[in-house]
């Protein structure tokens, strides 16, 4: 029997953990051809989502929990949350239920068919309409300036194939941009339509920050064309100053003593190239800083505790039989 894992990412979802993990058990229960285990990674939250979480685990043997020491970021808490996963797949589904667990099948059913990746589209959304339609805008960014092809309305709701795992894995990147990566390390790849659902319970921790950190992330991991804009913007400034320039040369040499250059044109010819480069100076700054991250070898997390993952679930015995026979 092949072994699924589940994997939920969770910061302060004390009305929406139970309420997850109901629906996942419920969609196993009606796929006994598979085992599967629960994983949930809590990002040090602050209510009573651990207490929670502690509670499910000793109902469920199925339940794996890990503890974060602090808040890492949803990025990285996630990324490191899929790679702890035991199955032959993973999918990864959000606590809060904007994602419907009714599509798990479908993705099996997608991933038996040989795709390695199988992620959720959302066609629509009962969300706010203004943050729907910024999404949108931002994909539409992405895809004019992804050197491969960018997923669109793509959140991460979908299942990875062990062997998707093991080489994002490998690569040890402490901040990766997963969605990008698909298309881009070449793995067969299929999209499942879905219209996002309204939260069920509590307010989201994502503010304007953690999106626009998302974004940035998703750009320097994705694309090099922020740094070619940048040095034509350049070349394109130093030829407009430098005609700017000749043409104000010869105005005051044909007429010397009527032509008065005064200072209004200089100013704003210095603030628009200071402004310029500053502007530039920063996207620079954020491909450094992505350097900077992969060099200093950072973890992507660091656990406090684990729960349940001594004791392995139903599926895992065979796991470790096909482990010991390989080696």
């Amino acid at each position: 029997m092949k072994h699924i894992s589940v994997m939920t990412p969770c910061y302060n979802e004390e009305g929406n953990i139970r309420a997850i993990y109901r629906a996942v058990r419920e969609q196993f229960r009606k796929l006994p051809q598979y085992t599967y285990e629960h994983l949930f990674i809590d990002n040090c939250s602050t209510d009573r989502s651990k207490e929670i979480l502690r509670e499910l685990a000793g109902e469920d043997g199925h339940v794996k929990v890990i503890f974060n020491v602090t808040n890492f970021g949803p990025n990285r808490s996630g990324t490191y949350g899929m790679l702890q996963g035991s199955g032959d797949a993973l999918i990864c589904i959000v606590c809060d239920l904007q994602d419907p667990p009714e599509l798990i099948p479908e993705f099996l059913r997608k991933w038996e068919e040989g795709y390695k990746v199988v992620l959720g589209q959302k066609t629509k959304s009962r969300e706010n309409p203004v943050m729907f339609r910024v999404r949108k805008l931002y994909y539409g960014l992405m895809a004019g300036l992804s050197e491969t092809e960018h997923l669109a309305n793509v959140t991460g709701y979908g299942l990875f194939d062990r062997e998707v795992l093991d080489m994002i894995r490998w690569m040890d990147d402490p901040d990766p941009y997963i969605w990008g990566l698909v298309t881009q390390l070449g793995y067969k790849w299929c999209l499942v339509p879905y219209t996002q659902r309204e939260r069920q319970s509590g307010k989201s921790s994502y503010n304007f920050y953690r999106y626009f950190d998302f974004a940035i992330t998703g750009l320097t991991h994705v694309s090099r064309k922020p740094l070619r804009i940048a040095t034509l913007m350049g070349f394109a400034m130093s030829a407009v100053s430098f005609f700017v320039a000749l043409v104000y040369l010869l105005m005051k040499l044909a007429r010397w003593d009527a032509f008065n250059m005064g200072t209004a044109p200089l100013l704003i010819g210095m603030f628009l190239i200071a402004s310029v480069q500053l502007a530039f100076i920063g996207v620079i700054g954020e491909y450094i800083g992505a350097i900077l991250t992969k060099v200093t070898k950072r973890p992507m997390v660091i656990e406090e505790e684990r729960l349940n993952f001594g004791e392995p679930a139903d599926g895992e015995e065979a796991e470790t039989a096909r482990s010991k026979a390989a080696g």
